[in-house]
């Protein structure tokens, strides 16, 4: 498919000046705020443009020719490299009617991601800098002070204590430790190019979610992104079947499209909607229940909001949960590495000075 001079020139135009996930997500809220309140969408993306900088003003004006020749919204962001959850929010909203919610909704999920991403690794800037400095203490001490204390030691007849033996077992085990991740690495790497690309992409998520910690977080955000989407879809009165199309049409993401399209094939094969969903591992386990659940009380696409909401509280306190462990183990080896260097000289020192 050949792209006309213009749009060309918009891409590149598109790569100088990235959009940050942060931006992508405060645009549609914006664009959200503004539809919630009556706006037409041109209108909400030209309010918007009158705030921002002058290379953004030309991409949303660009963006307001492409609408107008009837592109749809969601290939346009996409055209603007926006985030995929994000323009498959946008892509369900265009079926489902439901915009200003969705947008609400998407450019919230983002942003939480954003987040958490931004505060893990704010979180890990301080002790990085403190294991680093600690292991060039380390090496100073272990390479140059103490084989020199402890030949004094030895020959004043005293024995390597306790944290003696401490540092110097760090120091013979240590790069065992760095060959072993390494060598992990390497191997998780092969496996990777070699094995797990080659799987379909729904058993590539129900492997993902098998891993520890990381796992049940991804787990949760599966099942929130397709419980809130089925959920609009329904509310804008489209069935089960047809939600599940619109699914599979969206080749923007291979996961939910595949996803659809094989509930879709057995359902046909006279399967319940409910049996489907318990077979995929990447579900939340009570999902199911909430689906047949809402489909027997017919309320189905508020038993679906509800959940959505649910996974994405669940979600937050597993993130805060994780934060709160990582950096106080951190904090705990680093300290139990400095004790450990400065009693491995002072110990025999107080010894000296009592036999004094």
């Amino acid at each position: 498919m050949f792209r006309n001079p213009n749009t060309i020139v918009w891409c590149m135009m598109m790569t100088k000046h990235k959009w940050t996930v942060d931006e992508q997500a405060n645009f549609l809220r914006r664009v959200g705020e503004l539809l919630a309140r009556g706006y037409p969408i041109a209108e909400a993306i030209e309010s918007i443009s009158l705030h921002l900088p002058k290379h953004r003003k030309e991409v949303l004006n660009n963006c307001l020719n492409e609408l107008k020749k009837g592109v749809p919204f969601h290939d346009v962001l996409d055209h603007l490299g926006f985030h995929n959850d994000l323009i498959g929010y946008v892509y369900y909203a265009e079926q489902h009617g439901s915009f200003a919610e969705a947008l609400l909704e998407g450019s919230s999920l983002v942003q939480l991601k954003d987040r958490d991403v931004k505060k893990l690794l704010k979180m890990l800037q301080y002790p990085v800098f403190l294991l680093a400095l600690t292991g060039l203490l380390f090496g100073f001490v272990e390479k140059t002070l103490l084989p020199r204390f402890t030949s004094l030691f030895a020959s004043l007849g005293l024995e390597d204590n306790f944290f003696t033996k401490v540092v110097y077992a760090i120091d013979l085990y240590f790069p065992i430790v760095i060959k072993l991740f390494i060598g992990s690495m390497l191997i998780a790497f092969c496996y990777y190019y070699f094995i797990f690309r080659k799987y379909s992409i729904l058993k590539q998520r129900s492997l993902l979610v098998s891993l520890p910690i990381v796992g049940r977080i991804l787990k949760l955000l599966f099942t929130h992104y397709f419980a809130i989407q089925l959920s609009f879809l329904l509310q804008g009165g489209i069935s089960v079947s047809e939600a599940l199309s619109l699914f599979e049409q969206n080749r923007k993401q291979a996961f939910f499209s595949q996803l659809g399209s094989t509930i879709i094939t057995k359902l046909v094969t006279g399967e319940t909607l409910a049996t489907i969903l318990s077979s995929f591992s990447f579900f939340e386990k009570e999902f199911p229940v909430i689906v047949k659940h809402g489909q027997e009380n017919g309320k189905l696409e508020q038993e679906l909001l509800f959940f959505s909401k649910h996974c994405m509280t669940e979600m937050e306190e597993s993130v805060d949960k994780i934060l709160k462990i990582v950096q106080p183990i951190l904090y705990l080896f680093i300290g139990f590495l400095v004790i450990s260097m400065y009693l491995a000289i002072l110990l025999p020192m107080f010894h000296l000075l009592d036999s004094i």
